[in-house]
């Protein structure tokens, strides 16, 4: 599709970013009419613009991720040359042409999209390329798309924590999947197999982002574009039973492109066990997912993403446990349905309407020879949109917009006497409401100074009302000789609670058991951060510092050891942060990546929120549990003769929390290797051992799931891909 618009441009909904561009002679000069082709040699995706009189071209709906631009004009050598685009953001793309003839080409090596000189946000992107070649990010509920690649995520006590918290969010195809609970699930919301591009927000969010701030996850999905007509048969077999298998078909015409997968996986080792040994600890699931876009008319974009899931879970045992019979489980499934309208409004204006729907159900089911039976279960739907329209004048670009959803959960808490005798049972409904409406600008002062600045309004209606104005501002400054961009940001951030409230006979169990209940209000963030993102021939470093202080920290406990969980508010928390990154680009068949974060969580002050056994708070701070001072990951991928490829990734942290503290666990690491041989595009072969030191220590010490969490043991696995039409 042709396209030829203004240089000014917009970006807009979290799934697109604006690629503009100036094409020039060796003089400098404007080069008119130029043939520009923007193509992922990834996915397949594909977009042409050609050049105005002034030389320049913009193109508005590219897909986060990392594309070769190429530009023809007769007379001038043909340039390629690697770019990055990331969503929201406008990408300034500027290339000089070479005299000579066309059947030439000219690859360019530039600092151009390796850091962005007009964002204050913090963020990874991880490409399809590195998601296949790190080893085991392929598994269905793996995470190291996120731990190896986000400076200090960690998976701990089976939740995803990063920057000091777990409340995080999800977009799919650049529509929010809202969740208000608190560590309640642990399955993954995607398959990573179906994705095309993850990016990953930690910081300086724009005003467009609310809710969970810790981390937001933008997933571009694959879409079809890189299939002609053509399935895909992955499946895979390794210690502990363990498969992940998946079937995917695709397909794509020049305005239509779909895709769908149907996946299962099982082990006999899903959940972080209590001691070393692996006892009770099956896991298995089953999930669709789809993708439909389709390019009616040279204006209109329409995209639905749906997935469907359902996953089972064996928790871990001792052997004192397993001796007793205890057989406890955990069911969850998850679906949810985006639909995305997409409109460009002349050259300076961009609509993006989007509803969704999504469901969410756990169900926590004790043994019958627990010598208290636990049943918790809870189902919640939400039903809502998102409306953006994104506007550019001058040095100006502007995002109106508003975000709401309504939320229903059943909930069942049942309690009852190994062997018969009911202590209580409890059902209850519960509705709430969120509707957040945000207005902010990027107001590009000079070549080198921007500036950013919104207004997040929120307000939420629960069990209790609560309403939140946030203002945020960030600045970037570049440094035209090096290119380096230096960046602060301010922003205030406000998290609705989950619904869950305790009444009738289960406050009385939490009386007796010498418990009350406060009602959850919302957690209320400060965060401040200076940062600054370095180009050298192709490499890219991040530093960055920041410093989040919250009220009603959420926070997670139990009941006895009825294994029921509730969230909870701490008055306060201090969470305060280092954070760097290094990649290298892909050359000489190797690619090198290392991350690192120096970081302190730390609570302060009683309980506000959930159970409490109204105990005096300890004096000054407190570390959380999933506070650890060092985290590090870093691995390497070599492209070998006779199309074969080697990657070795490395984790180390420093060493969680110990009980109460202050005192914390010694430091441990690990080592993965994986090797991948392919014949033509149609088959592959992989195999992976992850922990290849046998190494075993206590990861942490945390009330979920049992409490003990060791890290897994060595794991040897084969996959094969095979591709046809």
């Amino acid at each position: 599709m042709a396209l030829s618009l203004a240089a000014t441009s917009i970006a807009h909904a979290a799934l697109f970013g604006t690629l503009n561009g100036l094409v020039q002679d060796p003089q400098g000069r404007p080069v008119p009419l130029a043939d520009v082709r923007v193509h992922s040699p990834v996915s397949g995706w594909q977009e042409m613009a050609q050049t105005d009189v002034e030389g320049r071209f913009s193109l508005p709906t590219v897909p986060a991720g990392n594309y070769l631009v190429s530009v023809t004009k007769t007379g001038f050598q043909t340039v390629r040359q690697p770019v990055e685009v990331r969503s929201g953001a406008v990408t300034e793309f500027r290339v000089a042409l070479v005299l000579g003839v066309i059947t030439e080409t000219v690859e360019v090596v530039s600092e151009q999209g390796v850091v962005n000189p007009r964002s204050a946000t913090t963020q990874t992107l991880v490409t399809r390329d590195q998601l296949e070649s790190t080893p085991g990010a392929l598994r269905a509920n793996s995470l190291d798309m996120v731990t190896q690649y986000v400076p200090g995520a960690t998976l701990v006590h089976d939740l995803l924590h990063i920057r000091g918290g777990h409340q995080i969010s999800w977009s799919i195809d650049g529509v929010p999947v809202p969740n208000t609970n608190i560590s309640s699930t642990v399955g993954p919301q995607l398959d990573p197999k179906d994705v095309e591009t993850l990016e990953v927000h930690r910081g300086g969010y724009s005003a467009e982002f609310g809710d969970r701030t810790y981390g937001i996850f933008n997933v571009v999905t694959r879409s079809g574009f890189e299939r002609n007509k053509e399935a895909e048969v992955f499946a895979s077999y390794g210690s502990f039973n363990e498969t992940n298998d998946q079937f995917s078909l695709g397909d794509h015409t020049e305005h239509f492109a779909y895709y769908s997968s149907f996946s299962v996986n099982r082990t006999d080792l899903a959940l972080a066990t209590p001691v070393p040994e692996t006892i009770h600890a099956q896991g298995s699931a089953v999930s669709g997912f789809v993708s439909l876009v389709s390019k009616s008319t040279a204006t209109d974009q329409f995209r639905v993403s749906a997935s469907i899931r359902s996953d089972r879970y064996q928790i871990p045992n001792t052997p004192d446990q397993q001796a007793e019979g205890i057989d406890d489980h955990q069911r969850e499934r998850d679906s949810f349905v985006n639909v995305s309208w997409m409109r460009t409004l002349g050259s300076q204006a961009f609509l993006t309407v989007s509803p969704f729907y999504h469901y969410t159900q756990f169900a926590y089911e004790g043994g019958p020879n627990d010598p208290l039976v636990t049943t918790d279960r809870q189902a919640s739907h939400y039903a809502g949109g998102q409306a953006v329209l994104a506007a550019s004048k001058g040095p100006h670009t502007a995002k109106f917009g508003v975000y709401g959803f309504y939320q229903h959960d059943d909930d069942l808490f049942a309690l009852q006497q190994g062997g018969g005798g009911l202590v209580l049972s409890q059902t209850q409904g519960v509705g709430g409401n969120l509707i957040a409406v945000f207005v902010e600008d990027q107001y590009a002062a000079t070549g080198w100074l921007t500036l950013n600045g919104g207004l997040r309004m929120t307000r939420f209606s629960g069990p209790l009302t609560e309403s939140a104005v946030n203002p945020r501002v960030g600045a970037v400054v570049r440094i035209p000789r090096w290119a380096w961009a230096v960046r602060g940001s301010f922003g205030q951030y406000y998290q609705a609670p989950p619904l869950t409230t305790v009444a009738g006979p289960l406050f009385d169990l939490a009386v007796s058991e010498g418990f009350g209940f406060l009602p959850l209000q919302g957690e209320r963030d400060n965060q401040y951060e200076v940062g600054v993102a370095v180009p050298a021939r192709g490499w890219a470093l991040d530093v960055a510092a920041f410093r989040t202080n919250a009220r009603n920290f959420f926070e997670h406990d139990v009941i006895g050891n009825s294994n029921i969980f509730l969230p909870l508010t701490i008055d306060t928390a201090r969470i305060r942060g280092l954070e760097a990154s290094v990649r290298s680009p892909r050359r000489q068949r190797a690619q090198f990546y290392l991350t690192y974060s120096l970081q302190h969580a730390e609570g302060k002050g009683a309980v506000t929120g959930g159970l409490t056994d109204f105990s005096p708070p300890e004096e000054g701070h407190f570390f959380l549990d999933h506070d650890q001072r060092h985290t590090l990951a870093a691995g390497l991928d070599v492209a070998l003769p006779a199309t074969t490829r080697l990657s070795v990734s490395f984790g180390y942290g420093s060493g969680f929390l110990e009980g109460d503290g202050p005192g914390h666990l010694p430091p441990h690491n690990t080592v993965n290797i994986q090797g991948s041989k392919s014949w033509g595009a149609r088959w592959a072969l992989v195999a992976t051992v992850l922990n290849v030191g046998n190494t075993r220590f206590l990861l942490d010490e945390s009330n979920t799931f049992g409490g003990t969490h060791y890290n897994n043991p060595r794991q040897f696995s084969v996959a094969g891909r095979y591709r046809f039409r």
